[in-house]
């Protein structure tokens, strides 16, 4: 390490608190975080326990255990993450980069052995199959970051199906195993394949840095973007079917805005050409994602008008 590295090293251990809480917040993402929570309790009143009352579903302490044990277990999943990323993160992610070392990494490392501990507890607390759940869960995301994210099929399809997998818990919980359930969630594995490959698209300076097997590394961008054209239009077959369920509510509209979002994205997909571009089409799946969330308000807008206002 040269004198300048220590330097900064050293101004970065005086800064003050605000900043390093800013920069954990930057390292979980305290964003998605929030957008999972506020997921999981709106599945919950509007998807897997339609029938309960809105004040039985939020006093649920059980699902209350889940819900932190989620939180405490994705936070510690964006930090192994970071942990293992570092290196092609200051190429793809260098405002971020930055942010993120005025934590350092053996505090990182702490932090996550007790968000991961805390996680298994709250899950212990609701049973012993869910802190089980969470163990499991816990190890695929190790798992995943420090092995199957470098291999093109098995790191595309394992963070679907991870980032899936805490609906999964409230699922189970509810044992609610309707059909609409299984259509709904086909259309957001979609999604989220389409946005892992965008992601692999503008990452792929870094990744090549850190001797990742992408599939833009391993094919090239032409054949990734004839993938997710073939995405795109399978996501249609889970909107198709959903619409014909009654159960979805006015939620109709947001799949109907979905398709014409789609739409726009495949343009604008075959049009891109730069790491700029690519973060327009990932912001614009992100947005796609967190209308989805607030969309589910709107399968029973009477949970809203009778019982909140």
């Amino acid at each position: 390490m040269d004198l300048l590295e220590v330097a900064k090293e050293n101004s970065k251990k005086k800064a003050p608190f605000y900043f390093k809480f800013l920069s954990m917040l930057s390292v979980v993402r305290g964003y998605n975080i929030i957008a999972i929570v506020v997921a999981q309790y709106l599945a919950a009143i509007f998807i897997f326990s339609p029938q309960k009352s809105l004040h039985f579903v939020l006093m649920d302490i059980h699902l209350y255990f889940i819900v932190l044990a989620t939180a405490c277990t994705i936070a510690a999943g964006y930090i192994i993450n970071n942990f293992y990323d570092r290196e092609k993160d200051v190429i793809n992610k260098p405002q971020k980069t930055e942010l993120d070392s005025f934590i350092s990494q053996k505090t990182k490392l702490q932090i996550y052995f007790l968000l991961n501990f805390l996680g298994f507890l709250f899950g212990f607390l609701v049973s012993w199959r869910a802190a089980l759940f969470f163990a499991v869960y816990i190890f695929l995301i190790w798992f995943y970051s420090h092995k199957l994210k470098k291999q093109p099929l098995t790191g595309l399809f394992s963070a679907a199906i991870l980032a899936l997998l805490p609906f999964f818990a409230v699922f189970v919980y509810y044992k609610n195993f309707s059909e609409v359930i299984f259509v709904h969630a086909t259309f957001l594995f979609f999604i989220l394949l389409i946005r892992e490959l965008i992601k692999d698209l503008e990452n792929i300076k870094g990744d090549i840095v850190q001797n990742y097997s992408t599939i833009p590394i391993k094919y090239d961008e032409r054949f990734t973007k004839i993938l997710i054209s073939f995405f795109v239009i399978f996501t249609v077959s889970p909107i198709y079917f959903i619409l014909r369920y009654d159960e979805i509510g006015n939620m109709k509209y947001y799949f109907y805005f979905s398709i014409i979002v789609l739409l726009f994205f495949f343009i604008l997909l075959w049009k891109a050409s730069s790491k700029s571009n690519y973060i327009v089409l990932h912001n614009i799946l992100k947005f796609l994602l967190v209308i989805g969330i607030l969309s589910l308000m709107l399968i029973d807008t009477s949970v809203i008008i009778d019982r909140l206002i």
